[in-house]
């Protein structure tokens, strides 16, 4: 098997008899270092019309910015912005009385939905979609005018290990539409759930545009026997001098507040800070769970339905009120694609097949460490190399020397939840994708979203914007790479998560990305869909059937079935 230029520099033959793994390993990190410093210096970027040759900091103290101000967008990019803020705007919720009462607001225990007959009469038959009127009420049973409510719908049998998620439609006066694809054979339960009333929903917003800084990080600063911790954050209030890290190449802001004592250059680390909830009387009272947190909302009459097999010559009956399906469905437990690359099912041996001389390139959030720890767990010659790196941030190495397998796994730049971090390995996504040499055996791999759900979402858009300029230049020098993302995924909800990092958000971030990305030569793991089509509880971090079924999605990418 052919393998990459990287790969092969990297594995002597002549030195296996003498270290086997190790010295295969090390000297695959320094190639790797010098490929991006290599790169690097050969590719320049233009920040606000400077020409930038080397990837560095800024360490300009002293300086200070409005809250939450960057520097200016191209045209292109500052109306892509608008554009995508208007795509996901909500609807607008009347506003309540002061102090905040439940009794006007979405109540899931008044609610009901019902699954609406057939268009067109008879029995369900595969291929048809099924769809169900939701009615909203509040606490005092009052059906509601107004929409904004954030729903999600599923169908499932859990015998037949089946699933898929409906579509919602708002239709702005207090009743829903939600659209299901039927696409097994035999019966289907309806599911409803209010995430939040839509009165929470302005509550999220208001925060991410009022206090991003609620959830603060910090970096200690030491030169010789001195050392000060001072507060960090994308966005710092001006009350005090600022040490400006904006990265240079991509123009990610950064910043800390300086020490009294010592220099901006002094900083040695990146470490979570605090969270602080500063929510107005009475409004966590939106956010509980068991009363209108993620509760299952009551059917008004059956909430299941019978599928009988697809007729030859059946004209499928269609809703009128979605236009796109779901991405895929679960059946026996196994995602199956709805359109696209048919998703193949890799046993550990044609895992290892599949990746044979293949390098791969992580960068994310913990959501795509569990790619790199599943692969180490089930390919019995992949060894992880101990690179003495921070739990749960890394970076990490692991490599198979028979069959010339790379896995490289590593955070992505600030905002950071998680431990302490040496600022030398703060990495952002883009720069690594511009240090990569690509080709037909890299498989580049990213997700981002998880430790954004505090801030306002042109953060969010300004870094993927910074990343997809990566990954075309990259596809520009290298055509063959195959470059993959993971979407965000539903999770557990409490009210400290629900201001931090809430499905609203993450929904929210999801739209964004793949509008952002539609048109190029990537793919995408929709992570979002198949967590919620799956029976297993919602989790940050999905447990391993969901993460089995998108390593399958993965491979199937990186080794398409023929003619499919």
């Amino acid at each position: 098997m052919k393998t990459t230029m990287d790969t092969r520099a990297c594995i002597r033959r002549e030195y296996f008899a003498i270290f086997f793994f190790l010295a295969a390993a090390v000297s695959i990190i320094v190639l790797h270092n010098m490929e991006v410093l290599e790169t690097t210096c050969q590719i320049q970027h233009k920040v606000n019309s400077t020409t930038i040759i080397a990837p560095r900091v800024s360490t300009v103290p002293d300086v200070h910015r409005s809250f939450c101000t960057f520097q200016p967008l191209s045209p292109n990019d500052a109306l892509e912005e608008r554009l995508l803020l208007d795509s996901i705007a909500w609807p607008k919720t009347p506003v309540l009385p002061a102090p905040l009462s439940l009794e006007k607001t979405s109540d899931p225990a008044h609610s009901s939905f019902t699954i609406l007959p057939r268009r067109g009469g008879g029995q369900w038959h595969v291929g048809d979609q099924l769809e169900v009127k939701i009615n909203m009420s509040d606490f005092q049973g009052r059906p509601k005018k107004s929409g904004g409510d954030f729903l999600l719908a599923r169908l499932h049998n859990q015998k037949l290990g089946a699933g898929v998620v409906g579509q919602v439609v708002d239709h702005l006066n207090g009743s829903y539409s939600a659209v299901f694809s039927l696409p097994w054979e035999g019966d289907a339960q309806v599911e409803v759930t209010l995430v939040h009333p839509s009165e929470a929903v302005p509550v999220l917003n208001r925060l991410n545009g009022e206090q991003p800084d609620r959830i603060y990080f910090k970096s200690l600063f030491r030169s010789g026997s001195i050392s000060e911790t001072t507060i960090c954050n994308v966005c710092l209030r001006p009350t005090q001098p600022l040490c400006n890290y904006t990265d240079l190449r991509t123009g990610e802001p950064w910043f800390c507040y300086k020490p009294k004592k010592l220099s901006c250059d002094a900083r040695i680390n990146h470490a979570m800070g605090n969270y602080k909830q500063n929510l107005r009387a009475y409004e966590h009272k939106l956010f509980q769970r068991g009363v209108n947190l993620k509760v299952f909302i009551r059917a008004s009459g059956l909430n299941i339905v019978t599928i009988l097999p697809k007729m030859k010559g059946q004209s499928e009956v269609k809703s009128s009120s979605v236009k796109s399906g779901p991405s895929g469905y679960y059946y026996q437990g196994v995602w199956r694609a709805l359109g696209g690359t048919t998703v193949r099912q890799f046993n550990n041996s044609a895992i290892g097949q599949c990746l044979k001389g293949k390098v791969v390139y992580m960068y994310g959030d913990s959501t795509v460490r569990q790619f790199f720890e599943y692969l180490n767990a089930v390919l019995p010659g992949l060894k992880e190399f101990d690179l003495h790196s921070p739990k749960k941030a890394g970076p990490y190495i692991s490599l198979d020397y028979a069959n010339n397998i790379l896995l490289m796994s590593r955070f992505h730049g600030p905002p950071i939840r998680i431990v302490t971090v040496p600022t030398s390995e703060l990495r952002y996504v883009a720069n690594e994708i511009d240090g990569l040499v690509g080709g037909t055996n890299a498989v580049v791999l990213f997700g981002i979203w998880a430790h954004f759900g505090t801030f306002p979402m042109e953060i969010y858009i300004r870094r993927l914007q910074n990343i997809r300029r990566a990954v075309a230049r990259l596809l520009d020098r290298a055509p063959g790479t195959v470059v993959i993302i993971r979407t965000g995924n539903a999770k557990a909800l409490s009210l400290s998560v629900s201001l931090t990092n809430s499905d609203w958000y993450s929904l929210q971030c999801n739209k964004v990305l793949r509008a952002v990305f539609k048109g190029l030569n990537v793919h995408l793991i929709d992570a979002w869909e198949m967590v919620l089509a799956h029976q297993l509880p919602h989790n940050l971090h999905p447990p391993s059937p969901i993460i089995k079924n998108m390593i399958n999605v993965i491979l199937s990418y990186v080794c398409p079935q023929k003619g499919g």
